[in-house]
Protein backbone atom coordinates (compact mmCIF):
# COMPACT_ATOMS: atom_id res chain seq x y z
CA UNK A 1 0.00 0.00 0.00
CA UNK A 2 1.30 3.49 -0.83
CA UNK A 3 2.66 6.04 1.59
CA UNK A 4 1.98 9.50 0.16
CA UNK A 5 3.86 12.62 1.18
CA UNK A 6 1.77 15.66 2.09
CA UNK A 7 4.17 18.56 2.59
CA UNK A 8 6.54 16.38 4.57
CA UNK A 9 3.94 14.27 6.41
CA UNK A 10 3.76 10.60 5.35
CA UNK A 11 0.15 9.47 4.97
CA UNK A 12 -0.68 5.76 5.04
CA UNK A 13 -3.13 4.83 2.26
CA UNK A 14 -4.86 1.57 1.34
CA UNK A 15 -6.50 1.01 -2.05
CA UNK A 16 -8.85 -1.84 -2.97
CA UNK A 17 -11.40 -2.67 -5.64
CA UNK A 18 -11.46 -2.66 -9.45
CA UNK A 19 -8.90 -0.33 -11.03
CA UNK A 20 -11.36 1.14 -13.56
CA UNK A 21 -14.29 1.60 -11.16
CA UNK A 22 -15.38 5.03 -9.87
CA UNK A 23 -13.27 6.16 -6.91
CA UNK A 24 -14.67 6.46 -3.39
CA UNK A 25 -12.49 7.98 -0.67
CA UNK A 26 -13.43 7.24 2.94
CA UNK A 27 -12.35 9.50 5.80
CA UNK A 28 -12.81 8.37 9.37
CA UNK A 29 -13.62 9.98 12.68
CA UNK A 30 -11.33 11.57 15.24
CA UNK A 31 -9.36 8.97 17.20
CA UNK A 32 -9.77 6.09 14.75
CA UNK A 33 -7.78 4.56 11.91
CA UNK A 34 -8.86 3.51 8.42
CA UNK A 35 -9.93 0.18 9.96
CA UNK A 36 -13.04 1.95 11.21
CA UNK A 37 -14.40 1.13 7.74
CA UNK A 38 -13.57 -2.60 7.73
CA UNK A 39 -17.24 -3.64 7.65
CA UNK A 40 -17.84 -1.53 4.54
CA UNK A 41 -14.84 -2.73 2.51
CA UNK A 42 -16.54 -5.78 0.99
CA UNK A 43 -19.74 -4.07 -0.23
CA UNK A 44 -18.00 -0.85 -1.30
CA UNK A 45 -15.00 -2.44 -3.04
CA UNK A 46 -17.30 -4.50 -5.23
CA UNK A 47 -18.46 -1.33 -6.99
CA UNK A 48 -15.73 1.24 -6.34
CA UNK A 49 -12.00 1.78 -6.37
CA UNK A 50 -11.92 2.22 -2.61
CA UNK A 51 -9.37 4.52 -0.97
CA UNK A 52 -8.93 4.60 2.80
CA UNK A 53 -6.25 6.44 4.73
CA UNK A 54 -5.03 7.41 8.18
CA UNK A 55 -5.15 11.19 8.61
CA UNK A 56 -2.08 12.91 10.00
CA UNK A 57 -1.67 12.26 13.68
CA UNK A 58 -3.46 8.91 13.47
CA UNK A 59 -2.77 5.26 12.71
CA UNK A 60 0.30 4.62 10.58
CA UNK A 61 0.59 8.19 9.31
CA UNK A 62 3.05 10.79 10.53
CA UNK A 63 2.46 12.99 13.55
CA UNK A 64 3.71 16.50 12.74
CA UNK A 65 3.55 19.12 15.43
CA UNK A 66 0.13 20.77 15.73
CA UNK A 67 -2.16 22.51 15.75
CA UNK A 68 -3.73 21.31 12.52
CA UNK A 69 -6.45 23.09 10.54
CA UNK A 70 -9.28 21.89 8.33
CA UNK A 71 -7.49 23.43 5.38
CA UNK A 72 -4.36 21.44 6.19
CA UNK A 73 -6.35 18.23 6.48
CA UNK A 74 -8.26 18.97 3.30
CA UNK A 75 -4.99 19.55 1.45
CA UNK A 76 -3.75 16.21 2.78
CA UNK A 77 -6.72 14.56 1.06
CA UNK A 78 -5.89 16.37 -2.16
CA UNK A 79 -2.27 15.22 -1.86
CA UNK A 80 -3.54 11.63 -1.68
CA UNK A 81 -5.77 12.15 -4.71
CA UNK A 82 -2.91 13.72 -6.64
CA UNK A 83 -0.51 10.97 -5.59
CA UNK A 84 -2.96 8.34 -6.87
CA UNK A 85 -3.65 10.41 -10.01
CA UNK A 86 -7.33 10.79 -9.22
CA UNK A 87 -8.84 13.69 -11.10
CA UNK A 88 -12.26 13.28 -9.48
CA UNK A 89 -13.71 11.15 -6.71
CA UNK A 90 -16.66 10.56 -4.43
CA UNK A 91 -16.09 11.46 -0.78
CA UNK A 92 -17.63 9.80 2.26
CA UNK A 93 -16.53 11.21 5.60
CA UNK A 94 -17.81 10.52 9.08
CA UNK A 95 -17.50 13.04 11.90
CA UNK A 96 -14.10 14.69 11.31
CA UNK A 97 -14.09 13.10 7.85
CA UNK A 98 -17.28 14.99 7.10
CA UNK A 99 -15.68 18.25 8.24
CA UNK A 100 -12.83 17.66 5.81
CA UNK A 101 -15.38 16.82 3.13
CA UNK A 102 -17.16 20.15 3.53
CA UNK A 103 -13.85 21.99 3.10
CA UNK A 104 -12.99 19.94 0.00
CA UNK A 105 -16.38 20.34 -1.64
CA UNK A 106 -16.25 24.12 -1.16
CA UNK A 107 -12.59 24.72 -2.04
CA UNK A 108 -11.89 21.97 -4.60
CA UNK A 109 -15.28 21.79 -6.26
CA UNK A 110 -13.97 20.31 -9.49
CA UNK A 111 -12.55 17.28 -7.64
CA UNK A 112 -15.67 16.08 -5.82
CA UNK A 113 -18.27 14.10 -7.76
CA UNK A 114 -20.68 13.08 -4.99
CA UNK A 115 -20.42 13.99 -1.31
CA UNK A 116 -21.54 12.08 1.78
CA UNK A 117 -21.35 13.81 5.16
CA UNK A 118 -22.04 11.54 8.13
CA UNK A 119 -22.52 12.29 11.81
CA UNK A 120 -20.79 15.62 11.52
CA UNK A 121 -20.98 19.31 12.32
CA UNK A 122 -19.83 22.49 10.59
CA UNK A 123 -19.18 24.62 13.70
CA UNK A 124 -18.86 24.47 17.49
CA UNK A 125 -19.89 27.77 19.08
CA UNK A 126 -18.59 26.77 22.53
CA UNK A 127 -14.86 26.16 22.27
CA UNK A 128 -14.60 25.34 25.96
CA UNK A 129 -15.75 21.76 25.29
CA UNK A 130 -12.70 21.12 23.10
CA UNK A 131 -10.35 23.01 25.41
CA UNK A 132 -11.50 20.87 28.33
CA UNK A 133 -11.01 17.69 26.30
CA UNK A 134 -7.52 18.79 25.27
CA UNK A 135 -6.62 19.56 28.88
CA UNK A 136 -7.95 16.19 30.10
CA UNK A 137 -6.04 14.25 27.46
CA UNK A 138 -2.81 16.14 28.03
CA UNK A 139 -3.12 15.51 31.78
CA UNK A 140 -3.84 11.80 31.33
CA UNK A 141 -0.81 11.23 29.10
CA UNK A 142 -2.81 8.95 26.82
CA UNK A 143 -6.24 8.10 25.49
CA UNK A 144 -6.70 4.65 27.04
CA UNK A 145 -8.06 6.08 30.30
CA UNK A 146 -10.72 8.02 28.37
CA UNK A 147 -11.74 5.25 25.97
CA UNK A 148 -14.72 4.03 28.01
CA UNK A 149 -16.13 7.55 28.37
CA UNK A 150 -15.66 8.40 24.68
CA UNK A 151 -17.25 5.08 23.70
CA UNK A 152 -20.47 6.21 25.40
CA UNK A 153 -20.59 9.05 22.85
CA UNK A 154 -19.65 6.82 19.94
CA UNK A 155 -22.23 4.07 20.52
CA UNK A 156 -25.67 3.69 22.02
CA UNK A 157 -26.02 1.89 25.35
CA UNK A 158 -27.90 -0.94 23.64
CA UNK A 159 -25.14 -1.46 21.07
CA UNK A 160 -22.37 -1.37 23.68
CA UNK A 161 -24.13 -4.14 25.60
CA UNK A 162 -25.01 -6.18 22.50
CA UNK A 163 -21.84 -5.97 20.45
CA UNK A 164 -18.68 -5.77 22.58
CA UNK A 165 -16.81 -7.50 19.74
CA UNK A 166 -17.37 -4.35 17.66
CA UNK A 167 -16.87 -1.81 20.44
CA UNK A 168 -13.62 -3.23 21.82
CA UNK A 169 -11.55 -2.80 18.62
CA UNK A 170 -12.78 0.77 18.28
CA UNK A 171 -11.68 1.57 21.83
CA UNK A 172 -8.31 -0.01 21.04
CA UNK A 173 -7.96 2.26 17.98
CA UNK A 174 -8.61 5.27 20.17
CA UNK A 175 -6.13 4.14 22.83
CA UNK A 176 -3.45 3.65 20.15
CA UNK A 177 -3.86 7.14 18.69
CA UNK A 178 -0.86 9.39 19.40
CA UNK A 179 -1.79 12.01 21.98
CA UNK A 180 -0.06 14.76 20.00
CA UNK A 181 -1.99 13.93 16.83
CA UNK A 182 -5.32 13.67 18.64
CA UNK A 183 -4.87 17.02 20.36
CA UNK A 184 -3.79 18.70 17.11
CA UNK A 185 -6.95 17.42 15.44
CA UNK A 186 -9.09 18.55 18.39
CA UNK A 187 -7.65 22.01 17.82
CA UNK A 188 -8.64 21.85 14.14
CA UNK A 189 -12.22 20.97 15.08
CA UNK A 190 -12.33 23.61 17.80
CA UNK A 191 -11.28 26.35 15.39
CA UNK A 192 -13.42 25.20 12.45
CA UNK A 193 -16.23 27.37 11.11
CA UNK A 194 -17.70 26.04 7.86
CA UNK A 195 -21.03 27.89 8.10
CA UNK A 196 -20.21 30.38 5.35
CA UNK A 197 -18.81 27.85 2.89
CA UNK A 198 -21.76 25.45 2.83
CA UNK A 199 -23.59 27.44 0.14
CA UNK A 200 -20.57 26.98 -2.15
CA UNK A 201 -20.97 23.20 -2.21
CA UNK A 202 -22.34 22.15 -5.60
CA UNK A 203 -21.78 18.38 -5.53
CA UNK A 204 -24.84 16.18 -4.99
CA UNK A 205 -24.81 15.66 -1.24
CA UNK A 206 -26.18 13.10 1.20
CA UNK A 207 -26.15 13.88 4.91
CA UNK A 208 -26.45 10.99 7.38
CA UNK A 209 -27.31 11.60 11.02
CA UNK A 210 -27.75 9.32 14.01
CA UNK A 211 -30.98 9.60 15.95
CA UNK A 212 -29.11 8.92 19.22
CA UNK A 213 -25.97 10.88 18.34
CA UNK A 214 -24.97 13.19 21.20
CA UNK A 215 -21.63 14.26 19.70
CA UNK A 216 -23.08 15.65 16.46
CA UNK A 217 -26.84 15.66 17.02
CA UNK A 218 -29.53 15.63 14.35
CA UNK A 219 -29.86 19.42 14.66
CA UNK A 220 -26.28 19.81 13.42
CA UNK A 221 -27.11 17.69 10.36
CA UNK A 222 -30.29 19.65 9.74
CA UNK A 223 -28.33 22.92 9.77
CA UNK A 224 -25.92 21.59 7.13
CA UNK A 225 -28.83 20.18 5.12
CA UNK A 226 -30.57 23.55 5.09
CA UNK A 227 -27.56 25.29 3.57
CA UNK A 228 -26.47 22.90 0.80
CA UNK A 229 -28.74 23.23 -2.21
CA UNK A 230 -30.43 19.97 -3.15
CA UNK A 231 -28.91 17.96 -0.31
CA UNK A 232 -30.78 14.99 1.11
CA UNK A 233 -30.88 13.89 4.74
CA UNK A 234 -31.18 10.36 6.15
CA UNK A 235 -31.45 9.55 9.84
CA UNK A 236 -30.32 6.15 11.09
CA UNK A 237 -31.11 4.67 14.50
CA UNK A 238 -27.55 4.94 15.81
CA UNK A 239 -25.31 7.04 17.97
CA UNK A 240 -22.17 8.70 16.57
CA UNK A 241 -20.22 5.99 14.70
CA UNK A 242 -23.13 4.97 12.51
CA UNK A 243 -21.20 2.80 10.07
CA UNK A 244 -20.11 0.50 12.92
CA UNK A 245 -23.39 0.46 14.82
CA UNK A 246 -25.56 -0.21 11.76
CA UNK A 247 -23.12 -1.49 9.09
CA UNK A 248 -25.70 -2.97 6.73
CA UNK A 249 -28.14 -0.04 6.85
CA UNK A 250 -25.22 2.35 6.47
CA UNK A 251 -23.82 0.56 3.42
CA UNK A 252 -27.25 0.35 1.80
CA UNK A 253 -27.83 4.08 2.36
CA UNK A 254 -24.46 5.10 0.92
CA UNK A 255 -24.58 2.74 -2.05
CA UNK A 256 -28.16 3.74 -2.83
CA UNK A 257 -27.16 7.39 -2.98
CA UNK A 258 -24.09 6.76 -5.11
CA UNK A 259 -26.08 4.59 -7.51
CA UNK A 260 -28.27 7.55 -8.44
CA UNK A 261 -25.41 8.84 -10.55
CA UNK A 262 -26.46 6.46 -13.31
CA UNK A 263 -30.16 7.23 -12.97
Amino acid sequence: MPVIDADGCPLWVEVEGPERAPVLILSNSLGTSLHMWDAQVAPFAQRFRLVRYDRRGHGKSGVPQGPYTMERLGRDALAIADGLRLAKFDWCGLSMGGMEGMWLAAHARDRIDRLILCNTSCYYPDQSYWNERITAIAASGGLASLADRIATLWFSQEFRARAPESVTPMKAMLAATPVEGYIACCEAIRDMDHRDILARIAAPTLIIAGRQDQATPVAAAQFIHSRIAGASLTILDTAHISNVEQPSAYAETVLGFLARRAA
